[in-house]
């Protein structure tokens, strides 16, 4: 471990070897939250042996409480979020489902609870493997929903999490995704900040008059009917959409405080003057840049564009980016079965956000990486050559294609 010099008699940061499920752990101390709960199952179960580790050492005063199960978990942080107690839980695949009527009614309470799901494929059959349909779930539930590719954008993008989620303009939960084993597992040097840093970037979680206390008597999850149902719904649509300003506030203070300065929703990668790029999310990152970057070496002008956000989607940043091009690959590393196209859920909602543009790139959808197989640098040049073959025959018979699969 490395420690930087502190500046102005605050530690800056340091360097750890760590994991991205350590990295959100270590921001779980960085941000001094109150109350844990855990359920192990892989690969999410890292988090919480790292918490119990960084309690054991001092290093971390909270409230740690291991439950009788995902739900019993989701619904603990539900309640000490209502009473103003700031809170972090995990999950991953079928887990995640088990908490799922806890996780439906914390969006509806408007509690910002921050969640991380270590992406894992659905049984049956079992695997262990990321997939992102475990995630993808809460997309229509209320739900604040992102991707990370490295630890240190795990840590960075947990702290902007409770940032973001505790703002009063949001009050939605979170959750973090983060691809099981490739980024939950794997070690990488990761800058930690000091923690009276980090206090200049999150403010104490405050419900205000929403609190509920003995002296405030209020409702919470009242039953509506038809009465004032729509009306709760129309004020959380509101609140996501608010989200999204709040976002782009959080990155831009996150940047002057800790001289890390990331596109809030996207990335791109070699799209200067590429003619054609995949999109995907997650660790997917790396085989695709390392593809990326050969090709470039025999002269293709090809790119890669990550989507970091999912909830609150990124229309407009991708319909300004992605209609530069004259095709898009659009790689999955879920399913969708039955929608337009057969194509997976990213697919389908990056081709609803080009739809209004008068003029659109051509969009080939790919499936691939399931169940944590390996999506390798061939793989990535036969996506590319098949989303250039769209733009050279002006048609596409096919619009999604599932890659690596064995005949």
């Amino acid at each position: 471990m490395t420690t930087l010099p502190a500046l102005g008699g605050i530690q800056v940061e340091r360097d750890e070897l760590i994991s991205g499920s350590e990295a959100i752990a270590r921001a779980c101390v960085l941000a001094d939250v109150d109350v844990i709960t855990a359920y192990p199952i892989r690969p999410y179960d890292t988090v919480m042996q790292y918490v119990a580790r960084l309690i054991a050492n001092g290093e971390l005063d909270c409230e740690f409480i291991v439950a009788d199960s995902e739900h019993s978990q989701f619904e603990m942080v539900k309640h000490a979020s209502a009473v103003g107690a700031r809170v972090f839980v995990g999950s991953s695949g079928v887990g995640w489902f088990y908490a799922f009527e806890a996780i439906t009614v914390t969006a509806g309470l408007r509690l910002p609870v921050v969640a991380m799901v270590g992406n894992r494929a659905l049984d049956d059959p079992g695997a262990f493997g990321v997939e992102h349909n475990d995630a993808l779930a809460v997309r229509d539930l209320g739900w604040l929903l992102t991707w990370v590719d490295t630890a240190q954008e795990a840590l960075d993008t947990a702290l902007i999490a409770w940032r973001v989620a505790e703002d009063p303009r949001v009050f939605l939960p979170c959750a973090i995704s983060a691809d099981g084993a490739f980024l939950t597992h794997s070690q990488q040097i990761v800058k930690v900040p000091g923690k009276k840093l980090v206090q200049q970037f999150i403010p104490p979680y405050n419900r205000g008059n929403l609190v509920l206390h003995p002296d405030n008597p209020i409702t919470i999850a009242p039953q509506v009917n038809e009465d004032w149902l729509m009306e709760i719904r129309k004020q959380t649509d509101e609140a996501m959409r608010r989200a999204k300003g709040v976002l782009a506030e959080a990155y831009q203070e996150f940047g002057d405080i800790f001289g890390r300065r990331r596109d809030p929703f996207i990335e791109e990668y070699e799209t200067d003057d590429a003619e054609l790029v995949l999109v995907g999310m997650g660790t997917l990152a790396m085989p695709v840049k390392v593809a990326v970057r050969k090709l470039r070496e025999q002269g293709q002008k090809v790119g890669f564009i990550r989507v970091k956000w999912f909830r609150p989607f990124p229309t407009q940043e991708l319909q300004q980016s992605l209609s530069r091009f004259k095709a898009v690959g659009v790689v999955d590393r879920d399913f969708s079965m039955g929608s337009p196209s057969y194509g997976g859920v990213l697919f389908n909602e990056i081709r609803s956000a080009l739809y209004p543009l008068p003029q659109r790139p051509a969009v080939v959808g790919f499936i691939a990486g399931l169940g944590g197989r390996e999506i390798r640098v061939p793989d990535v040049s036969n996506m590319i050559d098949m989303t250039r073959k769209t733009v050279e025959e002006g048609r596409t018979d096919q619009q999604t294609h599932w890659i690596g699969v064995r005949e």
